[in-house]
């Protein structure tokens, strides 16, 4: 078994190795769309929202609630695809890292 001075390495390597990931998820983008591309929202791939893009068609009054679900939709889409990248992104970082395998993804 290894010392405590070992595992405090361990641990405190770990820590920065997630800390680097998350960084890296911050520069991951990914793009949610609906209505077939009307409405596009942007964002990393730890959920913060970067942008968002609405055709002009959707821009009339009588529009509204369309458009609202529409950015709805784009947003859930974003977001689903930001937990997609994340997720193959530190399953990438833990692949490297010492863990028990009771602690692996």
């Amino acid at each position: 078994m290894k010392n405590l001075e070992d595992i405090m390495k361990m641990a405190a390597n770990m820590q920065a190795e997630i800390e680097k990931a998350q960084a890296a998820l911050e520069a991951i983008e990914v793009e949610g769309v609906s209505g077939g591309g009307l409405v596009k929202v942007r964002a990393s791939a730890r959920g913060r929202v970067t942008g968002v893009e609405i055709d002009d068609s959707l821009l009339a009054p009588d529009s509204k609630e369309i458009t609202e679900d529409l950015v709805v939709a784009a947003f859930n889409d974003a977001r689903a695809k930001a937990e997609e990248a994340a997720g193959r992104h530190m399953q990438g970082l833990t692949a490297s890292l010492p863990l028990p395998p009771g602690l692996r993804p």
